[in-house]
Parts: C-alpha cells; structure tokens; sequence
C-alpha cells in the first residue's frame, strides 16, 4: 500500500522501453539538427547557430538547461521537508528577467559578442578576460559533474539502473549531438525535454490526488504539517529561507546566471533579433513559475502520502535525493510505463544541463583562448576544434561527476557554487557597466577580494553545516510505516528534526555566525565586497582620471527606459550620416532591433575611427 514503508517495485519492461524510447528519441532530434545543418560548417554556426534562433524555443532551452535533474528531484524533496519558501523564487526569477532582459541584452548585443567574457577585456584587460574565463569553466565543470552524479544516484538506488553505465550513457548521447549539431540541437533537443520534465510531474501530482482523494486533502494534510507556511519575514541573515534571504539573495543569484553565464547568455544572443532576445528572457520566466509550481506541489502531494510514515527515517531510501524516484515506484509502479516516463523527465533535465554546459565549455575557450592564440585559425579549422572541445569537455564533466557524491545537499550544494563564483564575477560586470571610474586594478582586486570571501564563507559552510535552529526542518513521523515481518505499526517515536537533542562535535566559534551565512547570500556577499573593494583601489590607483572608455560599454540612460530610448535607431543613423562626429556625443544608443540600417559593427567601426 503506498505510503506505508518498506520495499518498492523495480523497473518494468515497458519502463526500460519508455525510458529508452524517449531517451533515443531526444538525441535523435539533435542528430536530426546536426544532419540538416551539416552545410553550415562555420563556428558561428556551430557556437550560436547563425544567430537565427526565434524567442519560444530559446526560452524553452533557457529554462531546460537549468531545471536539471537535480532540480527534478530535489525540489520536491526540498517542499517534503521543509515547506513552500522555496516558491518565494517566482518573484526571483521575475526580477532576473528584467535585469537580464533590460541591462544585459542590450549591451551585448550592441557588442555582438560570442562569449561573455569579452566585454571583460573590453572594459578592463586581457588578464582579466582569461581570470574569469578559468572561474567559468571550474564552476561549470564542478556543477555538471553534480548534475551527471546525483540524479543517477538516486535513481540507481531505487530503480537499480546501473550507475556507472548510466552515467557513461547520458555523457556519450550529449557528446554525439553537441559535437555534431552545435547550438541548434542542444536548443531544440531542450525543447523536447523540458515537455518531459513537466509530464513527470503532471504525472506524479494527478497520481498523488487521486490516492489522496483530491488536491483538497493535500492542501489540508500540507497546512497542518506546517509545509504551506511561505512567508517568514524574519531578517536573520543566517536563516537559511526566509522571504528576504530569497528575494534578494535569490534574485542576485539567478540574475547572475541567466545575466553573464555562458550557458544562458549564448542561447539569447543566438536570436536574430534583441526583440526576440528579451521575449526569450521573458517567456522563460513564465516556464520557470510554472516548473517550481509543479515541483513544490508534487512534494506536498509526497508529503500528503508519507506524512506518517517517512521513507527517510524509515531507512527505506538513504538519501533526501531518493525520494521522489522512491515516491514515483510507489505510486506508479502498477501503470507500466509511467516510473519510465518519470526516470527520462529527471534524464532529459540532466541530458538539457550537461549538453547546453558543453556548447558553453565550448563557446568560452575556443573564443578566449583558441582564438586569441592561433587568429590564423580557418573556419574548417575551428569547426574540428569545436567538436573536438564538445568531446573533451564531455568527458571531462564525466570524470567531475565522482567529486559531487560529497556535496550532501544537492540542490543546496548547486545553487551555493554558483552564488560563490557567479557572485564576484556579476560584481565586477556591475563594477563595469556602472561606474566610469572603475580601472583594470581596481577590477582585479575587486574580484580576487570578493572570490576569497565567497570561497571562506562557502567552503566553511560545506565543513560546518548550520545548525537545524537555522534551517528549520520540518517533523516528520514514522507512526503509521507497516513493520517489514508483521501486519502492525511500529512502535517507532515519531521522528521531529527540529528536537534532535544529540551532542554535536565541537564546532569553531564562526561556524554558528560567519559559516551559517545563508547560502542564497554568498552571492550578494561577492558583488558587494567585488564592488566596494574595487572602486576603492580604482580611486587609489587613479580610475577616475584615467582617458575616457568606449561609450558603449556603459548602461546608459537608454538602457533603462525599455521604450523610451534617448536616441532611437532612425535618430543614430540620421545624426550619423549628418555628421559622423556626432556619434561621440550620443548616449550609448539601444539598438532595438539588429535588422536596421545601422549595424552594430558600424557603429563600433565609427566610434574607434573618430
């Protein structure tokens, strides 16, 4: 009976055949992608597939490559035990988009960049571009090995796939198509894994309310479990959510992905137009509401079935990872096919974040270090590189996935890299973008600073973990689980996180204050001490009297009034033709569109000649 503990079914055959069929399927869409496009051999084809892509399936992709596999079945697992705060993200991602969509498109489409990590040589130096290139690629490498690990952890657990052909399998299907078909097949195979994602969770909610007897049932087995209690506006910086911690924290951090990452950025700039850019952005917004809705209710309906009998201190899974997969054989095991369609839902999040993580691992070093080093390079050249990248990164990622088993946490561990590293780096982007006076030294300082304080205060939360006070896991029981050898209760105390009363090992004195920061502020925490530390020495070392930088590399007044630009594009073009000098004494205009008389390259072509 679910619900009541102990052993669950195994893999079905028609769960292997849904399973693999879909799985097949997927990077049969990217084959099909790399076959048609086998002509358009250039690298700007491969890396940002000619810069043709339209706004639906590049939000689609956006919001695939980072609803991974861990975010699959960790945040059902995240609402089981500790309640809904986590939904507080919707109003997160709502302020990301319009950071990303308002400051951030347009500067670099007026750059027309390829990797994001030029404008740091632009503004600041080559030693800069390289310092922030190498934290990209150690943060992607280090998440994606997190990414290939953890889901085919728990799923090995509980459906008995083998682990290590598991993860071999998913590298090897993302190494053949983002070798053979670039941008476009990561996009478009995203495409179909993220309506995977969302099915196996249409699934695992519509089983839970009809065992439940209706999502009525579970919304009161939730209110009365303390799951539905969302908005705690407690501002203690070391609670680990609250309406604060995520708001701010949150939106930083998400703003920091989807605003200078490479994984996100190449897919938006890969549009042929800003117009359908900022419509991608958006668009996405909307299917990341939707994707953290389903996910927190799939958990409440875990919670509403396991309320009196909790796998986790049942001891009928070993990990907070495993319950949803041990939720999916419990519930669905009679519907042959369906644990199947769940187990490709978690595969396809995982096929989506490793494949768009390769093109980006891609895009990054052949732009700033191949490039660079060897211009000579042919577009033949490049092309056999790219795919020689896409198949070393890959099996890199492979290799990394042995480092997360230690991570403890998974979706926690996930979003804590990112905050410690994308913080810094999205400090030193504002640095640039805002202020004139920031220099090169400054900059550097700035980062080195704020990476270092990021690392002590991450890295010490990972040796010492907050205490329960901080992190407010919710009880859970173990009344109702049925004993494994007889037809009665246990006699088993009910299980409450939150009155654990055993004696903790000896901590140092900053691991209750500095180390149970909440991990959602490590990346405020890096922007600013990136920020303050750098216009502080760009003052010492004379930024602010330093010759004046190219004007299209500032956020300009334009930049932040969405329709109602300075200098439109008509207006840029008309003063130019009059005068070119006039271009000097413009206030960084917002090309709205890149099918206009005015091309980016002209117009940096006329800044640089006069």
């Amino acid at each position: 009976m679910p619900g009541s503990g102990g052993p669950v079914a195994t893999f079905s055959v028609w769960d292997y055949v849904v399973f693999a069929g879909l799985i097949l399927f997927a990077a049969g869409i990217g084959l099909f992608q790399a076959i048609r496009g086998r002509k358009e051999a250039s690298s700007d084809e491969f890396l940002l597939g000619g810069r043709q892509m339209t706004a639906v399936p590049v939000a689609l992709s956006l919001t695939a490559s980072f609803m991974s596999g861990i975010t699959v079945i960790g945040t059902p697992a995240e609402a089981y035990m500790y309640g809904t705060p986590f939904w507080l993200f919707v109003f997160s991602y709502t302020i990301m988009s319009i950071i990303s969509a308002e400051l951030f498109v347009p500067l670099f489409y007026r750059l027309s960049i390829t990797s994001t990590y030029e404008y740091l040589e632009m503004r600041y130096n080559k030693l800069i571009r390289v310092i922030g290139t190498s934290m990209y690629i150690a943060q992607t490498v280090l998440y994606t090995g997190m990414v290939i690990y953890a889901p085919a952890l728990a799923l090995n657990q509980i459906t008995g796939l083998d682990l290590w052909g598991v993860l071999v399998a998913t590298g090897a299907v993302c190494i053949i198509y983002c070798t053979l078909g670039g941008l476009k097949a990561v996009i478009w195979t995203d495409v179909f894994q993220m309506i995977i994602m969302l099915s196996g969770f249409v699934a695992v909610i519509a089983r839970g309310a009809v065992l439940q007897g209706g999502f009525e049932n579970i919304w009161n087995d939730s209110y009365h479990g303390g799951r539905l209690e969302t908005f705690s506006f407690d501002p203690d910086p070391l609670r680990r959510h609250s309406f604060w911690t995520i708001v701010v924290g949150g939106s930083l951090m998400w703003a920091s992905m989807y605003s200078i990452n490479q994984s996100q950025v190449q897919r938006y700039i890969s549009c042929k137009t800003m117009t359908h850019a900022k419509l991608a952005l958006y668009l996405n917004m909307v299917g990341l509401w939707v994707t953290v809705s389903l996910a927190m209710l799939s958990g409440l309906c875990m919670y509403s079935i396991y309320k009196d009998c909790d796998p986790f201190t049942n001891k009928d899974v070993g990990a907070s990872d495993q319950l949803l997969p041990y939720l999916v054989m419990d519930i669905l095991a009679e519907f042959q096919g369906l644990p199947g369609l769940f187990v490709a839902a978690a595969y396809s999040g995982t096929l989506s974040t490793v494949s768009s993580s390769i093109n980006a691992l891609v895009a990054v070093t052949v732009e700033d270090f191949m490039k660079p080093a060897w211009p000579w390079l042919t577009e033949r050249q490049l092309s056999w590189i790219n795919m020689g990248m896409s198949v070393f990164y890959g099996g890199v990622c492979i290799g990394m996935a042995g480092v997360a088993s230690s991570m403890g946490n998974i979706l926690q561990a996930a979003l804590s890299i990112f905050g410690m590293i994308s913080g810094p780096l999205f400090g030193l982007y504002m640095l640039g973008m805002f202020f004139r006076c920031a220099n090169s030294t400054g900059g550097l300082v700035g980062l080195i600073s704020g990476l270092a304080i990021t690392l002590w205060v991450g890295i010490g939360a990972q040796v010492y973990p907050p205490l329960p006070e901080k992190t407010l896991r919710l009880s859970l029981s173990v009344e109702g689980c049925i004993a494994p050898d007889m037809n009665e209760t246990t006699t088993i105390t009910p299980f409450t996180t939150v009155l654990q009363t055993t004696t903790p090992q000896p901590r140092p004195a900053l691991a209750d204050t500095w180390y149970s920061l909440s991990y959602l502020y490590f990346c405020p925490l890096g922007i600013i001490v990136t920020m303050v530390t750098g216009l502080i020495v760009s003052a010492i070392t004379g930024g602010c009297k330093q010759e004046k930088a190219r004007p299209e590399l500032f956020i300009g007044k334009s930049d932040l009034i969405c329709f109602g630009c300075r200098n439109s594009d008509s207006e840029v073009s008309d003063l130019i033709e009059k005068d070119p000098k006039n271009i000097q004494g413009l206030e960084s205009p917002v090309f709205c569109d890149n099918e206009i008389a005015l091309k980016e390259k002209d117009y940096k072509d006329k800044i640089t000649k006069f």
